[in-house]
């Protein structure tokens, strides 16, 4: 019955065709709405570990850490230094790392921080940053890149670059080269598309740009002179920190919150990825009902396409019963043709979503640091391909015995 059922379908190319195309897109939307939503929270949740708190200037949650840790967005606002001493040095906070953003180098933004950084900063569960190639920062204008950055701009150790003053500006620092000393692993964060360099440096390469702008005195300030300045920063733009003890995180966040020289706010940042899933959810569940219906379209073409061709199968049925087969052969035919169709369409449609991605996800990493993991053939692939075969069997229930009554009823003198 297997082997008939394919030659039949064999025989009506076309059409067959159009239907299992019709199933495969269906099958390709549902699995690919999942598989970028499941890949994108594992993503997210992969980039920052083992940081407890994350304290920015008093905006909204989802902000801060968006422009914090994922490099999305700007600040609304600085925490002094002072206040940033005064974090530091809270008994309950065992290390704090400040983050300094707003410039940027060829599209790629620039992190101004400690070289504690690279020892603070975890992934992946509890991964550490390690260098591919050099070392962390040591002379003032040293700078650390990202494996995107190396990667895209061709840099490798020694290379000299120019820091851009502002994400989309368009006056350089050329005045301040900065010299490549090291090149991070890849770690599939936004760290891989992040130029790292001292808090001192940003300092530095705004000396002469105090009015937001070159001024003409600028150029006659020389790497002498300010290396002699005091290039304390004036503010940062966050600060990770880690705690003595981790049951006090929320009594520590609590008291950051209610500081009262500085608009703060402390944001635990499993918590807020969260709040994050929470708010997105509504979206992500219309989207997967959406799938879903168009996975229903797509077996409604299974049945319309079976159903359009029994009129002109009548003869062919008839054929059937007249050499031996009995109504059971015919409703098995049907029956076995549908769920044929239907699994074919989802083997496709499977292919071609987890293709798409396999191009489309280094896309969006290199173009928006968006991290999707978990990407490929699983077992969401198997259990959607199998109930398709299932509910296309189910569909053509209805056609077989359909086709059943017309075999009984036409003999072999049907007019077609």
């Amino acid at each position: 019955m297997f082997l008939l059922a394919w030659r039949s379908l064999l025989n009506r190319k076309i059409a067959v065709s159009l239907t299992v195309l019709s199933v495969a897109l269906s099958v390709a939307l549902f699995l690919g709405v999942e598989k970028v939503r499941q890949a994108t929270r594992e993503g997210f949740d992969s980039t920052i570990s083992g940081t407890e708190l994350i304290i920015g200037a008093r905006s909204g949650p989802i902000n801060l850490l968006l422009y914090s840790v994922f490099r999305l967005g700007d600040a609304t606002a600085e925490i002094s230094w002072p206040t940033y001493q005064t974090i530091a040095e809270r008994p309950d906070i065992e290390w704090t790392v400040p983050l300094s953003l707003g410039d940027s180098h060829r599209g790629f933004r620039v992190l101004g921080t400690t070289a504690e950084y690279f020892d603070r900063y975890k992934f992946a569960g509890g991964r550490e940053l390690v260098f591919s190639q050099g070392q962390r920062f040591n002379d003032l204008f040293d700078a650390v890149i990202g494996a995107d950055v190396a990667q895209e701009l061709g840099y490798s150790l020694t290379s000299r670059l120019v820091l851009t003053h502002g994400l989309a500006g368009f006056s350089d620092h050329d005045n301040r080269p900065f010299r490549v000393v090291g090149v991070l692993g890849r770690t599939g964060t936004p760290v891989d598309r992040t130029v790292h360099v001292s808090l001192e440096a940003i300092s530095a390469i705004h000396v002469g740009w105090e009015t937001g702008a070159k001024n003409p005195y600028a150029d006659r300030i020389t790497e002498e002179m300010i290396r002699s300045f005091d290039l304390t920063p004036k503010s940062v733009t966050a600060i990770m920190a880690g705690l003595e003890r981790k049951g006090t995180i929320l009594r520590t966040q609590r008291a950051i919150n209610t500081y009262p020289k500085e608009a703060l706010m402390a944001i635990i940042p499993g918590k807020v990825l969260a709040d994050l899933w929470q708010i997105t959810g509504v979206v992500e569940r219309a989207l997967v009902g959406l799938s879903l219906f168009v996975i229903a379209v797509g077996l409604v073409s299974i049945l319309t396409s079976i159903l359009t061709s029994l009129n002109e199968r009548r003869r062919e049925m008839s054929l059937l019963r007249a050499i031996g087969a009995t109504p059971v052969n015919i409703f098995k035919l049907l029956v076995i043709e549908a769920g044929v169709l239907g699994l074919i369409g989802a083997v496709i449609g499977s292919g071609i979503i987890n293709s798409l991605l396999f191009i489309i996800a280094p896309l969006l990493t290199e173009r928006f640091g968006i991290l999707l993991l978990g990407l490929g053939l699983s077992s969401l692939d198997f259990i959607t391909v199998v109930t398709v075969a299932i509910a296309a069997l189910a569909v053509g229930v209805m056609p077989a015995i359909i086709s059943v009554k017309r075999s009984l009823q036409d003999g072999l003198n049907v007019q077609v």
